[in-house]
């Protein structure tokens, strides 16, 4: 089987040697061309049809977005893996949003960067687990029932519609010790003080009951 074909993206000549070392022992895979910055990365793509393209975002020449972007107008089957020294969600939605196929942050041990470029190449996008527990956050943050279990979620849509524990064990064939249980549940996971409140804060997170 033929290696994976690798463009190294990043200002540092330093940062790509370190990858060059860490990416040339592992087997079936092969750095076939180095760029600086910008301009120099959407070049060498042209010339060299890299399988996959490690870009850092922080670089002279516009950039890893432009470059990240123009490189997929060329080409938009383009495999570009974000490799960079911000870690936040953000940066991530904003990679993805141009086109890159994962985002791996630099504070991430090397074995994550492999994991990463095998998940790209098998068609599926990637995360460094530091990047993901932020995004993990960003949702929780976002829409606090996030967290809720579906039986939770159930039974604060029930509770939205108006309808009391006695009649959501009902209908749910529950009892009425089980439900009451999980409302204390949702209320500790939504910092809710009391029945009127959780539901405020549902309605707030763009919970919407089924008429």
């Amino acid at each position: 089987m033929d290696p994976i074909r690798i463009l190294l993206v990043d200002d540092h000549p330093i940062v790509r040697e370190g990858y060059r070392r860490l990416l040339g022992r592992q087997p079936g895979l092969s750095v076939v061309a180095e760029a600086g910055d910008g301009e120099a990365a959407r070049a060498a793509f042209a010339e060299h049809r890299p399988d996959i393209v490690l870009m850092d975002l922080s670089m002279p020449g516009g950039g890893g977005f432009p470059a990240v972007e123009a490189i997929l107008a060329d080409d938009p089957r383009a495999r570009i893996l974000i490799v960079s020294m911000h870690q936040g969600a953000v940066f991530a939605q904003k990679a993805m949003a141009a086109g890159a196929r994962g985002f791996v942050s630099k504070s991430s041990p090397p074995d994550e960067l492999v994991r990463a470029i095998a998940t790209v190449m098998g068609g599926r996008r990637a995360l460094s687990s530091d990047v993901a527990q932020d995004f993990a956050r960003s949702v929780v943050e976002d829409d606090p029932t996030a967290g809720l279990t579906p039986r939770e979620r159930d039974i604060l849509l029930m509770l939205m519609r108006g309808m009391n524990g006695r009649a959501i064990a009902r209908d749910l064939q529950l009892s009425s010790k089980t439900v009451q249980n999980n409302l204390s549940q949702i209320r500790a996971k939504l910092g809710a003080s009391g029945d009127a409140d959780l539901v405020l804060k549902a309605q707030r997170a763009g919970l919407v009951p089924v008429p």
